[in-house]
């Protein structure tokens, strides 16, 4: 039994790292929480007079600095003046330099949204007439390379923490006290405490470069770290390392002078470190609702005590199937886990699964607004697969629920306590009786004597301790139980880190709002553009034949005469939503000249937008347009049509 132990576990742990490297690598730059909603001057629009200042309308409130919000000119140097400022609500403008020459102007914005993520993007507007820019937009994002993974890897680390640390003591304080004199369960809960403590500081560390230059080097620079600790994500840090130091504090309690406490004396210093433990693992819980999802959008009032609900079951939950599962393995074969204790917990588990249920449903219905937004969404799409990990998780919990009632028959606890068969028991009769005889035949004076016996105490004591486990190990129920367990384990490392992605993912309702927002002021611009310059817009419906891919794809060209022109593409699914498929690119053909393809890759703006400036029409005619939609891998299909350009 004991050499399919080490296996077991090496597995689970590659488990941990696949899927935290997969996930974390998969995740990119960390998605806007905050979206833009609107601007002035719109994206892609042609005005007649140079305007006096740019402004920018977020879906929620956002924090800036001097560099948050640049305008920069056809050459890319910088024409706006003065520090950002708030104009309304969630609307911020920066001024512009007087008088600004004809062109295509860039405006460009990293700021960070009021649920501490980095919100980065970028577009364009023209005054007077469009022309070409040596700036590139498709380079806009905030939260990403190496700092954006270090990141990433903190958060997911600091979850893990909280969830051991939280989970194993409220598991060996209401369900197993025997526990806290056991060695591993003590380390397994003092790990968490580290995990979390050195998360937490690698955070604090790693913010002002993860929301600002994102380059390694800004990491220790005290001037950022002193505008992180101003930050409301910097307060809710700093709270959280304090109350890990109050943590410290009842771990050394609870594995030190309680476990040498009786009677009385043990039930009030139970419910102590009952009421204790409760308080400070609901404060570094709201270190968490305080500073991201739940402080901001609808009923962030009851949003937040929710989200500390939430957090506190899934850490009694995880955080006590971890260590059960630890003493099902580790524990010493003199003090087992018993019947009851594994009884208490999987009511406790039980109990924290309704919670986890009630508080995530709310969540879910607050973060996504509608059904389209599961299918429709990143944030959905994850939502689905951490559902659908939750109820496999219940299901092997439910089997563990099984053997747990089967181990608690009396039966098998006689089965157990049952004393070796005659014959194991004259074997070790007999062993000891040889250890004795060599021992007094071998025993001569002085320290050497006193070293071999205690060397053969040791050895028979391994004998009884192996016996002892043995006898332990062939109760068919613990053996299930451990499997079953081991099973939920592994489950519940995928979902944590399922978990970890969706905090720092666009929230479908933010997504699908502003992916409106943005398609009703592309469509008031185009609109303007039509009536002024006479811009073309084609719409062509496409079905790439695999899974979700069919949609709609338009293409507006303005001033769509010969020359230079400016081309934004957008991709939505059927009803209308924003669809952001890999790759978009557009070919113009003049057969009657036969002129062309010539190919055009656009810059990925935002979701389901592209857009390329200069796009150079040779001469006027009726053109065909074609663009080549990718929805997969090996998904793909080319549309076109024609239209008269000059």
């Amino acid at each position: 039994m004991t050499q399919t132990i080490a296996p077991r576990v090496r597995m689970l742990v590659l488990l941990f790292l696949a899927v935290t490297g997969a996930l974390l690598a998969g995740a990119g730059p960390a998605s806007a929480h905050a979206a833009l909603t609107g601007s002035d001057p719109a994206q892609g629009v042609v005005v007649d007079k140079a305007p006096t200042q740019v402004s920018l309308t977020f879906s929620e409130t956002v924090s800036m600095n001097d560099d948050s919000l640049r305008v920069l000119d056809p050459k890319g140097t910088r024409v706006d003046t003065g520090k950002p400022s708030e104009v309304s609500g969630t609307t911020y403008a920066v001024q512009l330099h007087s008088g600004l020459p004809d062109g295509t102007y860039t405006v460009t914005y990293q700021v960070v949204s009021a649920d501490s993520h980095p919100v980065a993007g970028a577009y364009t507007f023209s005054i007077g007439s469009p022309s070409e820019t040596s700036v590139s937009v498709s380079d806009q994002a905030a939260g990403g390379g190496v700092v954006g993974w270090l990141y990433g890897f903190g958060r997911y680390a600091s979850y893990a923490g909280f969830i051991v640390m939280t989970g194993g003591a409220a598991f060996v304080l209401a369900c197993w006290q025997r526990g806290t004199g056991v060695r591993a369960l003590q380390r397994l809960v003092v790990t968490g405490w580290v995990a979390m403590t050195a998360a937490t500081l690698f955070l604090l560390l790693l913010r002002g470069s993860y929301t600002s230059s994102g380059k390694l080097g800004d990491v220790f620079d005290l001037d950022l770290l002193g505008e992180v600790l101003q930050t409301k994500t910097g307060a809710a840090l700093v709270s959280r390392l304090l109350l890990l130091a109050a943590a410290a504090l009842f771990i050394a309690v609870l594995f030190g002078a309680y476990d040498k406490r009786e009677g009385e004396e043990k039930r009030d210093l139970t419910f102590g470190l009952a009421i204790g433990g409760t308080v400070v693992a609901a404060g570094l819980a709201a270190s968490w609702a305080m500073a991201e999802h739940a402080s901001t959008g609808l009923q962030p009032g009851i949003a937040m005590p929710v989200d500390v609900l939430h957090l506190l079951a899934v850490a009694t939950w995880l955080g006590g199937l971890t260590t059960l599962l630890l003493a099902l393995y580790r524990a010493p074969a003199d003090r087992p886990v018993e019947a009851p204790a594994a009884r208490r917990f999987s009511r406790l588990a039980f109990s924290s699964v309704l919670v986890v249920v009630a508080t995530g449903t709310y969540q879910s219905w607050r973060q996504l607004g509608s059904w389209s937004a599961f299918t429709d969404t990143r944030y959905g799409q994850l939502l689905l697969l951490k559902i659908g990990l939750v109820a496999l998780l219940v299901g092997v919990a439910w089997i563990s629920r099984r053997w747990t009632a089967r181990l608690a028959d009396p039966t098998t606890e006689e089965a157990v306590r049952k004393p070796a068969p005659e014959k194991e028991r004259v074997t070790a009769s007999a062993g000891t009786t040889d250890t004795a005889k060599q021992t007094s035949g071998d025993a001569a004076p002085g320290s050497e004597s006193t070293e071999r016996a205690a060397q053969l105490a040791r050895q028979q004591a391994a004998v009884d301790a192996t016996r002892q486990k043995r006898l332990r190990d062939s109760d068919t129920h613990r053996f299930g139980l451990r499997r079953s367990v081991l099973a939920e384990a592994g489950v519940a490392v995928v979902v944590l880190a399922v978990t970890t992605v969706l905090t720092s993912t666009e929230p479908g309702r933010t997504e699908q709002d502003a992916a409106a927002a943005n398609r009703a002021s592309s469509s008031s611009s185009s609109s303007a553009a039509d009536s002024a310059s006479g811009a073309l817009t084609l719409d062509m419906s496409f079905d790439t034949g695999g899974t979700d891919g069919k949609g709609v794809v338009s293409v507006d060209l303005d001033p769509a005469r010969t020359g230079a022109n400016e081309m934004h593409v957008y991709v939505t699914r059927p009803n209308g939503r924003a669809f952001d498929v890999p790759e978009v690119k557009v070919a113009f053909t003049l057969e009657a000249k036969d002129i062309g393809p010539l190919p055009v890759v656009p810059d990925h703006i935002t979701t389901g937008h592209w857009s390329a400036n200069g796009v150079q029409i040779p001469m006027a005619g009726e053109w065909e347009i074609s663009v080549t939609v990718r929805t997969s891998d090996i998904d793909q299909v080319t549309v076109s049509k024609n239209a008269q350009i000059g």
